[in-house]
């Protein structure tokens, strides 16, 4: 299988894309949904990039990030999405103990050239749930950044400031 790439250090925002295995809908429950932001927050606060934008759907998982210079992006989605498995099957959440796939091998990644792209991935992140059927309007939809985005601060995960309102 041939590798994907990823093109580091273009000085762009980020907008990546990361699926459950088999698109199985892990993210559902709330121990989950919880254990994922978690090691979205982690892996920011350790690998110093900024989150611009973000939704937590069922099966998959979008991040619109900028990247700190000499960012491997690959590595550290791979290691969040590592981190994450080994708490989610190591605390028997829905009864999967022993399990060891949770995520697809691979991530998407799009650089977003312009501020206009980015503006676009951040709305495409909060009308996912929309367009799903999961919710009627995008506020209705506590995991995604939406809510942040129309100044309210009890939200999952807080966004950087990256004025791309």
């Amino acid at each position: 299988m041939p590798k994907l790439r990823h093109y580091d250090d273009l000085g762009t925002a980020r907008f990546v894309t990361i699926c459950c295995y088999r698109m199985e809908k892990y993210l559902v429950e709330l121990p989950a949904l919880e254990l994922m932001v978690k090691h979205i927050d982690a892996a920011r606060e350790q690998d110093r990039f900024k989150l611009a934008g973000y939704v937590i759907m069922p099966e998959h998982v979008h991040l619109v990030l900028i990247p700190p210079d000499g960012m491997k992006l690959g590595y550290v989605i791979g290691e969040m999405k590592s981190r994450m498995a080994r708490e989610y099957f190591s605390s028997d959440m829905d009864g999967r103990k022993g399990e060891n796939v949770f995520w697809q091998k691979r991530c998407y990644d799009h650089n977003c050239r312009s501020v206009a792209s980015v503006r676009e991935k951040i709305n495409y992140c909060h009308n996912n749930p929309v367009r799903r059927g999961l919710v009627s309007v995008p506020g209705e939809y506590e995991w995604s950044s939406y809510n942040w985005y129309q100044g309210i601060e009890d939200v999952p995960l807080r966004i950087d400031d990256c004025d791309f309102r």
